[in-house]
């Protein structure tokens, strides 16, 4: 299976299918797509907070077979990193209809 075959099987957002209304999530599978098909920019400009949730999937992996002294703090730092961008990326988006 292909980068371009696996968009046949993505989840379609319920929020958006019920109330018409994006949710904090809306963009994730395609910038996903997008980021693996080597669209950087376009990855970005889909959901703003794929760079930073990579980069903290990343730690994670990284932490599971390196430990060192401030690992969680810098875990929790990559956290709140990661929600301050989703949802000021969210409002940023949602601007319009407000």
């Amino acid at each position: 299976m292909t980068v371009d075959g696996i968009e046949d099987y993505m989840l379609q957002c319920t929020s958006k299918q019920l109330f018409g209304v994006e949710c904090l999530g809306c963009g994730t599978q395609r910038a996903t797509v997008l980021f693996f098909k080597g669209e950087f920019a376009a990855a970005f400009h889909m959901y703003p907070a794929i760079y930073t949730i990579i980069f903290l999937l990343l730690f994670l992996v990284f932490n599971l077979f390196v430990k060192f002294k401030h690992d969680f703090k810098i875990k929790v730092g990559l956290l709140l990193l990661n929600v301050a961008v989703i949802v000021i990326s969210y409002f940023i988006k949602m601007s319009p209809y407000l």
